[in-house]
């Protein structure tokens, strides 16, 4: 089985042709190849399908196995891996995804897309909708206890649900012991992805994810986005800025008086490609 290794800002995923034939068994795969030791190692599985509404289907599974409803820094790659391949030729692509259809807008030089800009849709802030064991229409700066300590915490759906918790810095967090607390915290019934965010200015976000199923990864998309729209909720930032990630920098805009919507753009980057005994 021909598989692609791909990346975005240190996101990577290992990327499949889905549009002739599925593979059986996609969260066992998708456990098999993300093993770092015994596999090809990635945060997960995507699958690229045929769709009968979009130009392609994303199918996404984490390292753990579970399916994830979007990735943004893997949407980005899923629009590289389908024009680079010759699968289209076209730079404006809808993607379907289990968060509703996605626009790309791709950049190329010399043939291959080398940077791709995502609508990610206007972010859900209703508790019910993120979800979010809460009463109200918003949960935005409420108090929570997690880790053993009280936090002050934003959450936002971008397709896929993220608590948003603004430190004065980052660098110094212990994740691997604040990120479960978060992940399987009684608040979030489907679990839930964590960003912890660092204000450094009015147009720059410094950022550390905890990505349920997956742990901490260099990058991601979708929570680069909540924490935008966390940080113009709480007047940290304006509605255009850049997020600095391990893996490097999104630029993220909400573009909060038109459509409503949030737009990422970012790199995408092949690594590899392989053979995989399947």
């Amino acid at each position: 089985m021909r598989f692609t290794k791909m990346q975005g800002l240190g996101n990577d995923y290992v990327y499949l042709d889905c549009t002739r034939e599925m593979p059986k068994d996609l969260p066992g795969l998708a456990r098999r190849l993300s093993d770092r030791h015994f596999g090809v190692g990635s945060d997960g599985l995507i699958c690229i399908c045929p769709s009968k509404t979009a130009d392609f289907r994303m199918a996404m599974f984490n390292a753990d196995g579970s399916e994830g409803e979007m990735c943004g820094n893997g949407i980005r790659c899923v629009g590289k891996f389908v024009y680079d391949k010759g699968l289209t030729g076209k730079t404006s692509l809808t993607i379907e995804t289990l968060a509703g259809p996605k626009a790309l807008e791709l950049r190329t030089e010399n043939g291959a897309v080398v940077a791709v800009t995502v609508d990610m849709g206007a972010p859900i802030l209703e508790p019910e909708r993120i979800p979010v064991e809460a009463s109200g229409s918003d949960f935005i700066a409420r108090r929570m206890m997690a880790g053993g300590r009280e936090w002050e915490v934003t959450c936002v759906s971008m397709g896929n649900p993220h608590a948003v918790v603004f430190v004065p810095e980052v660098d110094s967090l212990p994740l691997a012991q604040l990120g479960p607390a978060f992940e399987h915290h009684p608040s979030f019934p489907h679990r839930i992805n964590t960003e912890f965010v660092q204000v450094e200015n009015q147009s720059t976000l410094r950022m550390r994810v905890w990505e349920r199923g997956s742990g901490e990864t260099l990058a991601c998309g979708t929570g680069a986005c909540a924490s935008l729209v966390a940080a113009v909720l709480n007047a940290y930032t304006a509605p255009v800025a850049t997020v600095k990630l391990l893996g490097g920098n999104l630029t993220i805009r909400w573009d909060r008086e038109a459509d409503g919507h949030v737009y990422m753009t970012g790199p995408a980057v092949t690594v590899f490609e392989g053979d995989w005994p399947y």
